[in-house]
């Protein structure tokens, strides 16, 4: 049923929230300066969710093995880039006397 509804409107469907839910769990684990790992751990979670979002909408395999590396990476790619760059926000507001931003994803200190 995949290959009748097309590759756009499955990504809008499902990357699109799926991708934002990953965005927003980065931010959170970042914001309360919990450790990297947990975000593998919910990364791999939230594969799941986004597996079964595909299967039962678009009638797609569930236990399709490439689909959740693949979409599992995506996540926690997204979900890094979230955790780095509220990390990178934090260290710049909440220490502003020994950091400054570089960039979005990099600080550096003031020295």
């Amino acid at each position: 049923m995949i290959e009748m509804i097309g590759t756009s409107f499955w990504i809008l469907i499902v990357l699109i929230p799926a991708g934002g839910a990953a965005w927003f769990m980065g931010q959170a684990i970042g914001a309360t300066w919990r450790p990297f790992w947990q975000l593998i751990l919910y990364s791999l979670l939230l594969g799941f969710a986004d597996r079964f979002m595909i299967y039962a909408l678009f009638d797609a395999e569930l236990a399709s093995g490439l689909g959740y590396v693949v979409d599992t990476a995506l996540l926690f790619g997204v979900a890094t880039a979230a955790h780095r760059f509220t990390r990178v926000h934090k260290m710049v507001t909440q220490y502003p006397w020994l950091y400054e931003r570089l960039g979005p994803f990099v600080w550096r200190d003031r020295r």
